[in-house]
């Protein structure tokens, strides 16, 4: 291989290493953020009747892909 191609897959690698190295470090804060959203949401009033809700929602959309499945 030419110099030149080596000096660029090297940048190239070097690059990558920097955005693998900042997905590394923002993961964990991004973790810490859905899990203090979800406990928040946790503390609202009606929680547990949306939770049932979005079961039933569910329950009858994947019904409905069934049933057009079936078709």
């Amino acid at each position: 291989m030419k110099e030149q191609t080596l000096i660029e897959m090297k940048n190239k690698i070097e690059t990558l290493g920097q955005a693998v190295q900042f997905l590394m470090r923002e993961v964990p804060q991004l973790k810490d953020l859905a899990v203090g959203t979800l406990e928040t949401i946790k503390q609202m009033d009606d929680y547990e009747q949306a939770i049932e809700d979005l079961k039933k929602k569910m329950a009858e959309e994947s019904s409905k892909a069934e049933e057009a499945n079936a078709s």
